[in-house]
């Protein structure tokens, strides 16, 4: 059995199966990623609810594995060389999910697939997740109209761009991958969390909607965005 007590993020949230990947999330678009990868490729796993309500992500035990107080990130007691492993960064845990398991990064289009996994990254999370504090939460206290609009303006022409993409496909690289599994639950919040979809033009794209629909339906989907289970 595998020993995890080097980690202090062990201390305040057990690991009951210390042999199996230890997951710390909050079902967000970007933990949520991470837990439907899992529930994808099939890896066993033991998930733990890091609450924001009562900043757990700031705990020193969080703090300890992510510096950078996000979620998700993994505790892998099986990593390479068969050492565990603490990783976080959503993109960088898809990418090493995919590598663990041979699934969802094909060799043929694995650049692709990596460029698309950073274009949601660096362009797509960042902007609607801007979009959503201004459109959702405190941008009604700001007066000012342009921060919203700059943060509209961009989420509309990234969801063109993707729109774009997708003619002619199902997934955003050709094969369903770690590509679809960063974009999808961001497009999910766009349009059923921040309720911006008539912001951005959602009804005129041509090939989004249908793409975001198949993506929920999928099993693993729906069972990865309800874990970890809120209290």
């Amino acid at each position: 059995m595998a020993d995890l007590s080097d980690f202090p993020i062990t201390r305040r949230w057990p690991a009951t199966r210390p042999d199996v990947l230890q997951l710390y999330s909050l079902p967000t678009p970007n933990g949520v990623k991470v837990s439907i990868m899992l529930e994808e490729i099939g890896l066993d796993y033991e998930p733990h609810l890091v609450r924001f309500d009562t900043n757990d992500q700031m705990t020193s035990e969080f703090l300890s594995l992510n510096p950078n107080n996000k979620i998700p990130a993994i505790l892998d007691p099986s990593g390479p060389g068969g050492k565990p492993l603490g990783l976080f960064e959503s993109g960088a845990i898809l990418i090493y999910l995919a590598e663990k398991s041979g699934q969802l990064l094909p060799a043929a289009n694995r650049y692709e697939v990596l460029q698309w996994l950073m274009f949601q990254m660096g362009g797509l999370g960042p902007m609607l997740g801007q979009l959503g504090f201004f459109h959702t939460f405190a941008g009604k206290e700001i007066e000012d109209p342009r921060p919203k609009e700059r943060y509209r303006a961009e989420s509309e022409r990234l969801l063109k761009v993707i729109d774009g993409a997708l003619a002619g496909r199902e997934w955003i690289a050709g094969d369903y991958s770690i590509a679809d599994i960063a974009i999808a639950p961001w497009l999910r919040t766009l349009r059923d969390f921040y309720k911006a979809g008539d912001l951005t033009g959602w009804d005129k794209l041509a090939h989004v909607p249908a793409y975001l629909e198949r993506f929920l339906a999928r099993p693993a989907v729906q069972r990865g965005l309800m874990i970890p289970k809120r209290d």
